[in-house]
């Protein structure tokens, strides 16, 4: 089976996944859009586990962009320094903070969102999807990154930049906004790195790993 013919329609494939997935919160455990902005920028290289940690007694004490624009980022350091590279990501969230002033101006746009300092474009996509607003992009997470080429999706690349390319190539737009999520959910639960279930897996009829590993 040709999986790049345009007679392969891979969003029928994939609708059981997108039922299963569509909605479902991020593992990030954030109240508010403020909260979900700062710990997708605090949970780059590093997992979400150690963020959900962390995030009780930051937002206790920086409750808001104003109360964060604030600081400084020794006062800061005692709440992140947990987290992998904290020093730059706390001059991140500090200026983020300073420049948005208010939740409500959190852009819903990725071309706006990546201009903002540790924010790229599987952050933006994270935000805009959580957010629920229209999708100008895909989620590529270290998950999809293995998951989307495993199941014969793209081509294998550490490069979640191409690989997001290659889905917007072949995946229609109306379902950008979900399939990433849906893609890193079906990695966590059921693609895992090694023994994956295969046999619970709501797409194995059309994935391609059992092929490449004969």
């Amino acid at each position: 089976m040709d999986l790049f013919n345009a007679d392969f329609h891979w969003d029928n494939a994939l609708a059981p996944l997108i039922e299963k997935y569509r909605g479902k919160k991020h593992p990030l455990q954030y109240e508010n859009n403020y909260q979900l902005m700062i710990m997708v920028i605090l949970s780059a290289q590093d997992s979400d586990a150690n963020i959900n940690k962390i995030a009780p007694a930051l937002f206790k004490q920086y409750p808001t962009f104003e109360v964060l624009s604030k600081t400084t980022r020794e006062n800061l350091y005692p709440f992140v320094n947990k987290v992998r590279n904290f020093k730059t990501k706390s001059e991140w969230i500090i200026e983020i903070a300073t420049t948005l002033k208010n939740e409500a101006n959190i852009p819903s746009h990725l071309s706006d969102l990546i201009l903002l300092k540790g924010v790229g474009r599987k952050s933006a996509n994270v935000i805009m999807r959580e957010m629920k607003v229209p999708a100008d992009g895909i989620i590529v997470d270290l998950h999809v990154i293995r998951v989307a080429p495993r199941i014969g999706l793209c081509d294998e690349s550490k490069d979640g930049n191409k690989v997001e390319k290659q889905l917007m190539q072949i995946l229609p737009k109306e379902i950008w906004g979900e399939i990433g999520m849906a893609l890193s959910f079906l990695g966590r639960e059921t693609c895992r790195p090694s023994n994956p279930k295969c046999n619970e897996c709501l797409i194995q009829n059309d994935c391609q790993y059992p092929f490449k590993t004969i």
